[in-house]
């Protein structure tokens, strides 16, 4: 949406912007009604002179928004900090964790506001100040990364890839210091929770058994009903709630390691309870296949590399059944609890897998197959969603040619290819074509790509964010005419640095 022109912020406090688009949220029972334990009531900080920078439709339902709400000011207003939504009792969130697999102690959030809970979906600003968590912080976040995390998070829902959503960014010309000298923005994200590993670390950490409970108690009640009814001892619920964040997480893990996906800060309180993508800050998709690529330029000693990813999500996993231990009071049936990881994720990550090559069915070599094929990309560095997108169209048209010209290793490739091939009969070629091309991406948000979008948005052309949002929410679809943001990366982007900065 093309930048707006309308008043400067209001002066602090914010009021309550009523919204002539005609939207009262109906505020619902949600995480700040655990109480003082848990929350602290925040105002944001009003920013100057707000404008639009980019909105999301398909987010905007989940919330019950009508149509036009993007030209509300009111809600340009709330967006931003700048007036309180109708109801709204802001709070931050308290909670510790693992940064770098190292023990920080309390944390929280320090730059977010949960605004309260509509349509069954947290709704959270994020840069819109300072809260008591913020620590050294000032509780801003910069165009840059918020252009980043709204992008990606509505991308990642059109793959198919559990996240938190990004329903708007609002910018403002006010200067804020990283790096550089960058100006502030605030995004409007929303999940069903946004309840961290890390919260429960705080609490089993500091030996807080009640407050681990009642927070325990609160997401089976509100994510995992079905683990209320586990076992007939009291301890079973929460054993149960263990094991179905493993699995979530292990499915999650398996998306992420098929579509070439690096978080890169996977740090305990960035672990989603619900097996979420959350706070998506020095991330990547990976251009050139490389097992060990590092995406954070923070990450001095590659702990979140994408090849470990899976094993530090059992990691952290692990720190998980360590908060809960007091609750579960049983060691064996934690590790019980966890034991299902491994297989879980192999399964999704070969579900995923056999469907990216096209194989109908479980086939006796595809596990050697795709090891192979692995090796080869990662022997030649070939660029891994154009792989997978050229191999889609190879198949129905029977040409692998373009194919091999990804490799520099023609006769491994062309052995590779025969046994693929092989695997394929009696598939119809067409059918598989087809279905491959689901699944294969031909668009995702390539860390050039973001990087373009950012340069005009900081000179308020935001037509490239635009462009990106809407191949971004088709990213199986040809779109034609937009070639060159599915072709090969430039050469300067192998030397752009994503680091924990935002």
């Amino acid at each position: 949406m093309a930048r707006m022109s309308v008043p400067a912020a209001a002066s602090s406090p914010p009021s309550t912007a009523a919204t002539a688009c005609g939207w009262r949220p109906t505020w619902e029972p949600g995480f700040a009604a655990l109480g003082p334990a848990f929350v602290r009531p925040v105002q944001p900080i009003p920013l100057p002179a707000p404008y639009w920078v980019a909105t999301s439709a398909p987010a905007a339902q989940l919330l019950g928004l009508p149509e036009g709400w993007d030209r509300c000011p009111e809600l340009l207003a709330a967006f931003s900090g700048n007036a309180l939504l109708p109801g709204s009792q802001p709070v931050a969130t308290v909670y510790s964790g693992h940064q770098f697999g190292v023990w920080a102690g309390q944390l929280g959030d320090g730059r977010a506001l949960l605004l309260g809970q509509v349509c069954g979906q947290e709704l959270q600003l994020k840069g819109s100040g300072r809260t008591p968590f913020s620590r050294m912080g000032d509780g801003r976040a910069v165009l840059r990364s918020s252009i980043r995390e709204f992008l990606c998070s509505e991308a990642m829902h059109a793959l198919g890839i559990p996240t938190t959503r990004a329903l708007c960014i609002t910018g403002s010309p006010a200067a804020v210091a990283r790096e550089e000298l960058e100006t502030a923005a605030v995004v409007t994200r929303l999940a069903p929770s946004f309840v961290r590993f890390g919260h429960f670390e705080h609490f089993g950490a500091r030996g807080q058994i009640d407050e681990l409970r009642a927070l325990a108690d609160h997401v089976i009640a509100h994510h995992y009903p079905q683990c209320a009814a586990a076992g007939s001892s009291e301890r079973a619920p929460y054993a149960a709630l263990l094991q179905a964040v493993t699995e979530r997480t292990a499915r999650l893990l398996a998306h992420w390691q098929a579509i070439g996906f690096c978080h890169g800060v996977m740090n305990t309180d960035n672990m989603s309870i619900l097996g979420l993508t959350i706070d998506y800050g020095p991330f990547q998709f990976l251009d050139a296949y490389d097992p060990g690529h590092i995406c954070n330029h923070s990450d001095t000693y590659g702990r979140y590399a994408f090849d470990q990813q899976p094993a530090v999500a059992w990691w952290n996993l692990r720190r998980l059944a360590q908060a809960l231990l007091p609750l579960i009071d049983d060691v064996p049936l934690a590790e019980e609890a966890l034991s299902g990881y491994e297989a879980r994720l192999n399964e999704a990550y070969l579900a995923l897998m056999r469907a990216k090559l096209g194989l109908a069915k479980p086939h006796e070599a595809e596990a050697e197959l795709l090891q192979e094929l692995l090796a080869l990309l990662a022997a030649d560095r070939v660029d891994y969603p154009i792989f997978w997108r050229r191999l889609s169209h190879a198949v129905g048209s029977g040409d692998f040619g373009p194919v091999q010209a990804l490799f520099a290793d023609g006769p491994a490739v062309q052995a590779w290819l025969a046994s693929y091939r092989a695997a394929l009969q009696p598939q119809d070629a067409a059918q598989t074509a087809s279905r491959m091309l689901r699944c294969n991406p031909k668009f995702v948000l390539r860390n050039h790509l973001a990087e373009q979008a950012i340069r005009a948005a900081k000179l308020s052309d935001f037509r490239e964010v635009q462009t990106l949002q809407a191949l971004l929410a088709r990213p199986f679809n040809e779109h034609p005419g937009h070639e060159a943001h599915a072709g090969f990366p430039p050469e300067w982007a192998a030397h752009l640095c994503i680091s924990c900065s935002s």
